[in-house]
Formats: C-alpha cells, structure tokens, sequence
C-alpha cells in the first residue's frame, strides 16, 4: 500500500515537473517572440528615415563601408536625386505639406527600385541611388521606371508636383578611386550634368 502511495506520489511529481518545463519553454518562446518583434522594430528606426519611410544615411553608410580602402567595381553606378521644389512648397504650404512630398516620393523611389538598386534619403531633399550591379540598361530602367511613376503622381487631382533633378555616374565610364567619389559625382552632376571633374 505504501509502495502504491509512492508511485502516486512520484508520477504526480513528474507530470507536475513536465507541466512546469512546459510552461518554461512557452515563457521562454513568448519572450522570444516579444524580443525579435522589438529588435526588428528597433531595427527599422535605426535604419529608417522617420520621415520618408525608407532607408536613411545609416544604411547608405553600411553599403559603402563594403567599398571603402578597395578598388572599386566596374558594375557600380549611383544616381543622385535631388527634389528641386521641396522648399517652395514648405514656404507655400508649409512643413507638412513637403513631409507629405517627401514620403510621396519615397514611395516611388522604393517602387520603382525593386529588383533593381538600393534607395535612401541622404538628407535633406536628396536621395541615393546604388546599383551594384549595374548597366546603362538597368540605370535607363530606374529612370524611365521613376519618371513614369513621377507623372502620374503629379497628374493626380490635388497632388503637389514633384519636380526633380539627377545627377548620374557610372563606374565603368568615370574609373573613379573611391565609392565616395563616385557618389560625389553624381552629386555634382546633378547641376551640371557635362561636370567632368
């Protein structure tokens, strides 16, 4: 009878145990959940622009260490935007209007570089483009992409329009020594697309 009562006491002991593992192993998932949540969430802030809602200088910044101290590629070009209008229409309309401009555009760049190049804001009105691996085609492709979704934002009713310049360069044809020379170029090209520096 006592041996009985033992057994009882000892199965009721291990189903106890393999309850309480289980209600670990759920904590410990839970709580893992609840982290990776938080740390893609982080994640996105620390490489996002709050206001554009894509990749911000940060993440520019990690793609162009990869370059850095090397010889650059042939198959890397970059396309400088800039939007040409964003302080008219924050003087006109205000803040919120041109935020409104700049997450509009963010959306075409975003869209229109699936398949095709990394986008970001670099700041202010001006946005990165970098394709690593590069063509004329693709460069024409983002272009004809962009300029298509350009106007059919600005022929909507009531939209602002978007106005814009670029500038591009094209490691293959410019052999600069580094990506940020390469960047600057497209930047300077963006007002005068003949700069050869």
């Amino acid at each position: 009878m006592a041996s009985n009562h033992g057994v009882k006491l000892l199965s009721a002991m291990l189903w106890l145990s393999l309850g309480m593992s289980f209600l670990f192993i759920f904590l410990d998932f839970s709580y893992f959940s609840r982290f990776k949540s938080d740390y893609r969430e982080l994640d996105f802030i620390v490489h996002s622009d709050p206001v554009a809602g894509i990749a911000n200088r940060y993440s520019s910044d990690s793609i162009i260490e990869k370059y850095l101290d090397q010889p650059l590629p042939d198959n890397l070009g970059c396309i400088m935007i800039e939007l040409t209008n964003i302080r008219a229409i924050n003087n006109l309309y205000g803040h919120l209007a041109g935020n409104k401009l700049i997450r509009d555009f963010s959306t075409i760049l975003k869209l229109t570089a699936v398949n095709l190049c990394f986008v970001a804001r670099n700041g202010g009105n001006k946005f990165l483009v970098l394709f690593e691996d590069c063509t004329e085609e693709k460069l024409d492709l983002f272009l004809a992409r962009m300029m298509q979704k350009i106007d059919s934002n600005n022929s909507a009713p009531g939209a602002h329009p978007i106005e814009y310049s670029y500038g591009i360069a094209f490691q293959a044809e410019e052999n600069c020594e580094s990506i940020t020379e390469l960047i600057a170029l497209s930047d300077k090209r963006i007002n005068n697309p003949n700069y050869k520096g």
